[in-house]
């Protein structure tokens, strides 16, 4: 087992956070572990070091009405939406 100054790393930290966490590992965390790079030890960090997640569908439809030009902005439901983000309570 290899020792950081923040604790185990590589495989040996994997196999603890699946034990202790019961996450489970994506294919990036066991080939980071297999590398021995460090690998993140709570679900948390298992999120954080996966990015956010992406709709691909969405992000491809929105690409194709875009490029049609038929993408429809409604500025209204933007700033309701905003609003409601930093006034809880003010969505119309």
């Amino acid at each position: 087992m290899m020792i950081s100054a923040i604790g185990p790393t590589g495989t040996q930290r994997m196999a603890d956070m699946i034990r202790t966490n019961g996450a489970k590992p994506n294919v990036a965390t066991a080939q980071a572990a297999a590398t021995g790079e460090t690998v993140p030890s709570t679900p948390a960090a298992l999120l954080a070091a996966e990015g956010a997640p992406i709709d691909s569908d969405k992000v491809a439809s929105i690409k194709a009405a875009l490029a049609a030009g038929t993408y429809a902005i409604n500025p209204r439901a933007i700033a309701d939406r905003m609003i409601a983000l930093d006034l809880p309570g003010t969505a119309r």
